[in-house]
């Protein structure tokens, strides 16, 4: 298992939510959520800097069949303009349920759904870093696939 800040990310239309792991790579924590629009990549750059992130995981939002959506394709979208601004690794990610997942995990602790949407894409962002950590810890190689930067 590598070491080293991880930053995730589940990327919305309206909003990104951010998680980050500890040094040894061991649990993913929700950090921020940021305004999906102008500026919204330079602060997702910001806080690679700003927590020394060794890594990017973005969620790719595929169907349930596995197919691309138009979610998909944004999410890739996305993850090509953060790999062209960083000198780290940005890696997608299935993500499939991890948002109706922070949904039920927040249900169960009694939370309004609606009310806590900046929440729910933090804690999707937490799911997704941790699922990449687990299956890194486990298999012994990094998550997903890594993102060549979009030079256009």
């Amino acid at each position: 298992m590598r070491s080293g800040r991880r930053l995730g990310i589940d990327v919305g239309t309206v909003r990104i939510g951010v998680a980050v792991c500890d040094i040894h790579a061991v649990l993913a924590t929700p950090l921020a959520t940021v305004a999906r629009g102008a500026g919204d990549v330079a602060e997702v750059i910001r806080l690679v800097g700003e927590h020394e992130a060794m890594e990017v995981v973005v969620g790719l939002p595929l169907a349930l069949s596995g197919s691309r959506t138009a979610s998909t394709e944004d999410a890739i979208g996305f993850a090509e303009r953060i790999a062209a601004a960083v000198a780290v690794p940005v890696r997608l990610v299935d993500e499939r349920l991890s948002t109706v997942s922070a949904q039920r995990a927040l249900q169960s602790t009694g939370r309004d759904v609606r009310r806590s949407r900046p929440v729910i894409d933090q804690v999707a962002a937490t799911i997704i870093l941790q699922d990449a950590l687990d299956f890194e810890r486990s298999s012994g190689t990094p998550p997903g696939e890594r993102v060549a930067p979009d030079e256009g």
